[in-house]
């Protein structure tokens, strides 16, 4: 708003556009809750706790007002449709502003991708902001459709609503100072840089902190999460749908750290979406743990705000963005009313009006599965074609987290090839190059998943985005993975030559083009039809979206073979 506009309204001059009243401001500056009203003009907060005349009112009955939440790292992408659906699902929740990190679109597409992603989010009540992916591809040890470097990432940071760096997961590459990685920070010195270090400490994490990336969502326990904060870096408590970190991590925070630490949710998918909520489900998670609600507050506002310099809003002053939240329980979180630049925009968890959607160019992103199908194969030769089993490495699944175990183990040999072992819940796992046609394969196996029968796939493995495909016969993968490419992208469970339920992902084999109730949907039906098959994971797809993720510990399977994340390098499959 121009001064000569808001000067006059914040004195007292003229009238505000409209004023609430008879709300109870939770201050977040100083951990107070103040009684007064609060004077809105355009999208800007002209007063708070004065007297002020407007055109319009507002009695909240004294309800609670606090400003609208962030999510401080949060892959759009993951909950498998477009922005303005995304923002659906979040904004009634309470969700005024997200720090996107566009890599899954850019590791399939490149720059197209992240012009995409803000083209066709802008002008919606959810203020995407962009962090510009740093890592794409995320190491040369997995094959993505793009590569961004640091001259790429500096063409596109002066685009509206680009912060800065997002998630620096090439922390060997930084710290032993590769020429291509650490240009990439050098260009953004003087912006945010978001760090992406798991189970990193030492004098690694020193030299990694001191070159840059200054904040973290990977933290696993408390003692990874202390040492962070005591090295300077801010903390964001994640709560995603793979990764459930929120609960063990809390014990950490202290009236004295907490003004370090934010939320995120990193990667959510629709059900978790619309059912638990986002950010507003991990304020009620932590309060119901014993965190102060103002405290947890802070920290889904202010504290994101200032890590992120986006001085215009996280607080409710003369100034900032009208972007609010009006609820009535500290104990239970629930958004009655939100607010986005002073627009009444949801109310009782529903959208109070149709949003529109930008018209974009969506060539870029379409059509992006390329897989020569007639040469593919599953088939695992053994070292010993006559022996009856042999010992491999397997991508050991840990529950509700996005990190493996490097385990080993014996499985059978049959004809010559070595084969899953359903009763030990050992299957085959495989992750096929879709972006450039180049025929590579990685082969596998994996323990965790529970499957009894069939086979899962899809086109989202993070986070090259190859097609990845486990189950218990070959038959059944080839089915799931030649369907996920007829859809152009998607989910599929198949058992045989029989797809029992598919999920179609045409943007980029990333995100759907439909409703997002529509996918929530969907995606129901495919979790039933795994169920069906004998899994009892949470969300098998997102556990097995992860399982080609080479920065993450401790065993993970990407196109070009099986790496070992501690190592930094390939390691044999058979042992």
């Amino acid at each position: 708003m121009e001064l000569a506009r808001f000067l006059p309204i914040a004195r007292g001059d003229r009238p505000a556009d409209l004023v609430l009243c008879n709300g109870r401001t939770i201050n977040v500056y100083t951990g107070e809750i103040l009684e007064g009203d609060i004077a809105i003009a355009d999208d800007v907060i002209v007063g708070v706790g004065c007297d002020y005349e407007a055109q319009a009112s507002l009695d909240l009955g004294g309800r609670y007002v606090c400003p609208g939440l962030i999510d401080a790292h949060v892959h759009i992408e993951s909950s498998m449709v477009t922005p303005p659906q995304f923002a659906q699902a979040v904004v009634p929740h309470g969700t005024t502003t997200v720090v996107s990190d566009p890599h899954e679109i850019a590791n399939v597409v490149g720059s197209d991708g992240v012009r995409y992603m803000l083209e066709i989010s802008a002008g919606l009540p959810l203020t995407v902001a962009v962090n510009l992916p740093s890592c794409v591809p995320a190491t040369d040890m997995g094959t993505a459709g793009a590569e961004l470097s640091a001259a790429d990432l500096h063409a596109l940071s002066g685009l509206p609503r680009v912060l800065g760096l997002a998630e620096f997961m090439n922390l060997p590459g930084l710290v032993l100072g590769f020429k291509d990685v650490v240009a990439k920070v050098e260009a953004f010195k003087d912006k945010v840089i978001d760090g992406h270090a798991p189970d990193f400490g030492g004098k690694w994490l020193q030299a990694y902190i001191g070159a840059g990336p200054g904040s973290d969502h990977e933290c696993d326990d408390e003692q990874e999460m202390l040492e962070k904060l005591r090295l300077g870096m801010v903390v964001f408590l994640r709560e995603s749908t793979a990764a459930r970190n929120l609960r063990d991590l809390l014990p950490a925070v202290t009236p004295q750290n907490s003004r370090r630490c934010a939320f995120c949710t990193d990667d959510r998918h629709p059900a978790d979406l619309l059912d638990d909520g986002h950010i507003d489900h991990l304020i009620r998670l932590a309060v119901a743990e014993g965190l102060d609600p103002i405290t947890a507050i802070q920290m889904a506002t202010l504290n994101a705000a200032e890590w992120f310099r986006l001085r215009d809003r996280g607080a409710i002053a003369p100034g900032k963005r009208a972007d609010l939240v009006v609820f009535s329980d500290l104990q239970d979180f629930q958004a009655e009313m939100v607010f986005a630049g002073g627009k009444l925009v949801a109310r009782d968890g529903a959208p109070c009006s149709d949003w529109p959607t930008p018209i974009t160019d969506e060539s870029a992103v379409r059509h992006t599965v390329h897989v020569d199908w007639t040469a593919l194969s599953f088939a695992i030769p053994a070292p010993d074609p006559a022996a009856t089993d042999v010992g491999v490495r397997i991508v050991g699944i840990v529950p509700d987290q996005v990190v493996t175990e490097h385990l080993t183990g014996r499985v059978p040999v049959e004809h010559g090839a070595a084969v899953a072992d359903v009763a030990q819940d050992v299957l085959k796992l495989a992750v096929i190059e879709r972006h450039r046609g180049t025929g590579n394969v990685g082969l596998g196996f994996v323990r965790g998943l529970g499957l009894q029968h069939g086979a899962l796939a899809g086109s989202v493995g993070h986070d090259a985005h190859n097609l990845i495909v486990a189950g218990c016969d070959d038959v059944s993968m080839m089915t799931a993975a030649r369907a996920v490419g007829d859809l152009g992208g998607g989910l599929v469970a198949a058992v045989g030559e029989e797809v029992l339920a598919a999920l179609p992902l045409p943007i980029a084999g990333l995100m759907s083009d439909q409703p997002v109730a529509v996918v929530r949907q969907q995606m129901d039906r495919l979790i039933e039809a795994a169920r069906s098959m004998g899994s009892t994971l949470h969300d098998p797809f997102m556990t097995l979206g992860f399982l080609s993720l080479e920065v993450i510990p401790s065993l993970k399977l990407t196109d070009q073979g099986l790496v070992d994340v501690e190592a930094f390098d390939f390691v044999p499959l058979f042992v």
